[in-house]
């Protein structure tokens, strides 16, 4: 790349190196070994959420070198720091869950206190672990300083027995071994193997969705999101972003150039062409309000609608990440879209150049049957599907990937449970029927708080061999690794007086994946007089960082955003 000469005097930086005045600044930066020149060079924010809690994570410290690498060979001086993870695969199954939508609003909000606090001119931020991925984005768009953002990459699928196994596989053991058909020893083999080396859960879940969702909106650099996180071309794909975010400086295109409505679009059709996470319909919308773009549930969901399903991913399908990178990449996924007509390609990317021109030189791969086109795809419509009626006003969403059109349609009696404790154990003492909807309530974003995913549950249906012969409801959300007729997101929440606290065992609800309908068979003024004899509930978190977020979160339908987002906006930071 050739040289540039930065003029400082528009960028934050000046705050903190020009001038006499900023004398004592600049000694603490002599402290830590810059050189004046250094000093005069747009400061760069290398962002990681590197920790020891999961292998999602444990990558990112060594690609966040190769990124300062290329500033510095760009003539930027980079800036590294940390914000927190919480790893859902950790979390998952108990109250440490409460804490995983709240880190999302942590991250941000740690990211631009960082970026605030020192002044730095730009943003490479890296992330493996669900909440992390949406975090840095959000936080991206909100400072709107020139961004590039990293995925730490996928982890390699493991072997048991000889068949290719995920995470997902070993969360399904626990219900096959509850009911008698896995024994201790190959249970304890099978969570041996499945996890082999560093990266985030290998199949389309929620992290790889929201990588998935990086490239398509515009903020990632094409092919990064797909390699696994051991292949040597992640530091290549690290040191390239670090020289590129020099030259987003240099010409100033920023993440609300790119994150526009259109690519919004964009990001919601990956989304449903690659079967990924139900999430995604909650951090699409997050992301949007951090932009002042109006992007809800609805919105998401009329997109998934009409986004045909091209990607033969798991859970739904039979691939992970490390195939799709080697069939093609996310940019296969988005060639097909903008071949068959439904990807803009004109939105701008973080590449200097508009998403066709990026996918200009990519060819159709006919060997690989990992992505098929839009002419001839597995299902017409999405792998995610939006849902509405009496039972959910404000939405819901439930994941179809895989699932066949006569499984889509399910009515059955309620069988009611107030937090997802109860329902676990339900489940692993058999205590349900075929046929049943389980619902599973006051697990929203405020009721929660924190709007727990509710794998546990799922994959133990899925190992007793039950997860087509019942339904489950829920306020809160579902892992990217759920799969059977699972709605999520069901607002509005319990906790507010949403017609799913209403429920009683025994009253029907009819779910339709086809029409997008979730019901339940009782008429308005039935609704109305259970609503009178309804008591607010209080949370058994009477402070700290969950009750903080509880106090001021929104609707999932909005994102279960916590401020007033880009609408509510005084000043741009990247113009202080």
């Amino acid at each position: 790349m050739d040289a540039r000469v930065f003029d400082k005097t528009k960028l934050p930086s000046r705050h903190v190196t020009e001038g006499p005045e900023r004398a004592p600044h600049r000694s603490y930066y002599y402290a830590m070994g810059l050189t004046r020149k250094q000093m005069s060079q747009p400061f760069v924010g290398v962002a990681s959420c590197w920790n020891e809690a999961a292998p999602c994570n444990i990558a990112l410290m060594r690609q966040a070198q190769a990124v300062k690498k290329g500033v510095a060979a760009a003539n930027g001086t980079a800036r590294e720091f940390c914000t927190i993870t919480v790893t859902d695969g950790i979390a998952m199954g108990h109250q440490g869950m409460k804490s995983s939508l709240v880190s999302r609003e942590v991250i941000a909000d740690s990211v631009e206190l960082t970026m605030r606090g020192h002044s730095y001119d730009a943003l490479v931020g890296l992330a493996g672990c669900d909440k992390s991925l949406p975090g840095m984005m959000m936080a991206m768009v909100r400072l709107n300083v020139p961004s590039i953002f990293i995925y730490g990459g996928s982890i390699l699928p493991g072997t048991f027995k000889g068949k290719p196994v995920t995470v997902q596989d070993v969360f399904e053991a626990v219900g096959k071994h509850s009911v008698g058909d896995m024994s201790t020893a190959d249970l304890e083999e099978l969570e041996s193997k499945a996890c082999p080396s560093a990266g985030a859960c290998g199949a389309q879940f929620t992290a790889n969705t929201m990588a998935t969702v990086s490239e398509a909106i515009g903020l990632a650099l094409p092919y990064s999101a797909g390699a696994p996180a051991p292949y040597e071309i992640r530091d290549q794909f690290c040191m390239t972003a670090g020289e590129m975010i020099m030259e987003l400086i240099a010409r100033n295109i920023r993440p609300r150039d790119i994150v526009t409505r259109k690519a919004l679009e964009n990001a919601a059709m990956s989304v449903a062409a690659s079967g990924g996470s139900t999430n995604a319909a909650l951090h699409l919308p997050a992301i949007a309000h951090e932009c002042g773009i109006k992007f809800d549930l609805f919105d998401v969901a009329e997109i998934f609608r009409k986004t045909p399903y091209i990607a033969d991913m798991k859970p739904g399908g039979k691939y992970v990440a490390k195939d799709l990178f080697e069939a093609g990449g996310v940019p296969l996924i988005m060639k097909a879209l903008l071949d068959g007509g439904y990807l803009h390609g004109d939105c701008m990317t973080v590449t200097g150049r508009t998403i066709a021109e990026n996918l200009a030189s990519v060819k159709w791969n006919p060997d690989q049957d990992v992505v098929y086109t839009t002419a001839k795809p597995l299902t017409v419509t999405g792998g995610v599907v939006g849902l509405k009626g009496n039972l959910a006003p404000e939405g819901a969403i439930v994941k179809v990937a895989g699932m066949p059109m006569e499984k889509q349609i399910f009515t059955g009696p309620a069988r009611c449970f107030d937090n997802e404790e109860a329902c676990f154990e339900a489940v692993k003492k058999r205590q349900y029927k075929e046929g049943d909807v389980l619902v599973i309530r006051y697990e929203g974003p405020k009721g929660g708080p924190g709007m727990r995913e509710m794998l546990a549950t799922t994959a133990a249906l899925y190992g007793q061999g039950m997860g087509d012969k019942v339904a489950l409801i829920t306020d809160g959300r579902f892992s990217g690794a759920t799969r059977g007729f699972c709605v999520g997101h069901v607002g509005p929440e319990a906790a507010v007086g949403g017609p799913i606290g209403l429920l009683r065992d025994g009253d029907i609800i009819h779910l339709d994946a086809i029409t997008g309908k979730l019901e339940v068979r009782l008429t308005d003024a039935e609704l109305e007089s259970r609503r009178k004899d309804w008591k607010l509930r209080e949370t058994d978190y009477g402070s700290g960082a969950i009750w903080k977020f509880a106090q001021g979160v929104g609707s999932a339908r909005d994102g279960a955003v916590t401020h007033p987002g880009g609408q509510g906006e005084k000043h741009c930071y990247a113009d202080i």
